[in-house]
């Protein structure tokens, strides 16, 4: 049995910034991070890989070489928890022993939820932006086809960054309108939920956007199989009174984003909630049940959108409280739900989209109308923000930019 003082499960967006944030703030404490994959991807720059404006080489690094040296790196998976005894067992048997614990394993792609889709998945026109495998071919179908039917999905809540599936379909319909191409094509949404987006602010002006191409939105429509070879996907769709039944479409390209969940692992854990989550306080992320364990990123119950926006402001607030409860003192319970998506809405265009618990719209920059589909917030999409990603969050640098409700309240009053 091996020991650390703090030892973290995941070594993506969230688990690298906490370990290297933590050690600024503390040069000497004992920190080990439980990470198998040896490459890093930036997840946030996938959808502009599909769309043709980014490279998957842009998107990935060496795991060991943003990880602190001397944070110590497991490369390893985590199979089970023991947190009665402080401990983790790994897949290998080995038990990992800790003080803290950090819990940021990320989601899980639960691609067989959608019967026929991993045996097509990556040819007959049927990709996906949700994984570093297939997101290259999304832009390989966009770029060849020339017309027919493009279907573009959206499984049940909760996924990583809720408005991913529809900014590739943005993207597509640009790419099909600059080559005047765009009236060859139907282009349809298939979204399992109710609305375009979460938040009624947001959605009434991506409705804008979906007018603006020509494209037609099914809600309700749930993507359950899908046969590659025959070119048809078949949805469950609910109609207002919640009866289902089954509808079948054609397509010559489909865009699939597959359903998500908490990792398998976690969900059998002592540390998960009746729906599979790592169940902590929403605002001080400490787990409700076991206080030296703490939890952020997406695999954990709080209710806020799934970004690394999220974890960016989730990461400092949590190593605060690490450190508040070694010395004693009262946590802090600052983190408010803010998480941001930046919408491309064209290839030149992006809606920032800033929002908190409850739906509360909170801009970061209050002279810009947050609706507006402007190009700045695309030269943050595909320059700053990646640089803000590899240059100060993952090398545990804080660095804040307020946002507030009062800031939306004079666009909301012009609505």
């Amino acid at each position: 049995m091996t020991h650390h003082t703090v030892l973290i499960v995941g070594g993506g967006a969230a688990g690298v910034s906490v370990a290297n944030n933590m050690r600024r703030q503390n040069a000497t404490i004992d920190i080990a991070i439980i990470e198998p994959s040896e490459k890093h991807y930036y997840q946030p720059g996938f959808t502009i890989i599909g769309g043709g404006a980014y490279t998957l080489k842009k998107t990935t690094r060496n795991e060991a070489d943003l990880i602190h040296p001397s944070v110590q790196w497991i490369k390893e998976y985590a199979d089970t928890f023991q947190p009665e005894e402080n401990g983790v067992t790994l897949r290998s048997g080995e038990v990992v022993s800790y003080d803290y614990l950090v819990v940021c394993p990320g989601l899980q792609l639960d691609w067989d939820k959608i019967v026929g889709l991993k045996e097509t998945i990556g040819k007959n026109n049927v990709c996906s932006n949700y994984s570093p495998e297939t997101v290259e071919y999304t832009w390989e179908c966009i770029k060849n086809i020339q017309s027919g039917t493009a279907l573009f999905t959206q499984p049940p809540m909760p996924i990583k960054c809720a408005g991913a599936p529809q900014k590739i379909m943005y993207l597509a319909a640009d790419r099909f309108r600059r080559k005047g191409i765009l009236d060859k094509f139907n282009i349809e949404f298939c979204n399992a939920g109710p609305a375009l987006f979460g938040i009624p602010f947001f959605a009434k002006a991506l409705g804008k956007v979906v007018a603006g191409y020509g494209i037609k939105t099914n809600f309700s429509h749930n993507l359950v199989a899908i046969d590659g070879d025959a070119k048809t996907a078949t949805f469950e769709a609910t109609d207002a009174e919640g009866n289902k039944q089954q509808v079948v479409k054609n397509f010559d390209m489909i865009h699939v984003t597959p359903p998500q969940s908490a990792p398998d692992f976690i969900k059998a854990s002592p540390l998960a909630n009746a729906a599979g989550w790592v169940d902590v306080n929403e605002n001080t992320l400490q787990h409700t049940k076991y206080t030296n364990i703490f939890g952020l990123g997406d695999a954990t119950s709080t209710p806020n959108a799934k970004t690394a926006a999220a974890v960016r402001k989730q990461v400092p607030i949590l190593v605060d409280n690490i450190f508040h409860l070694i010395a004693g003192k009262a946590l802090s319970d600052k983190y408010d739900g803010y998480g941001s998506c930046p919408l491309t809405t064209s290839l030149s265009t992006v809606m920032l989209a800033e929002f908190c618990y409850g739906g509360k719209v909170t801009p970061s920059f209050p002279w810009l109308d947050p609706r507006k589909n402007l190009f700045i917030w695309w030269i943050g999409k595909i320059i700053g923000f990646p640089w803000m990603y590899w240059s100060l969050m993952l090398k545990g640098y804080r660095f804040d930019i307020p946002h507030l409700e009062s800031y939306a309240k004079k666009f909301t009053s012009e609505d």
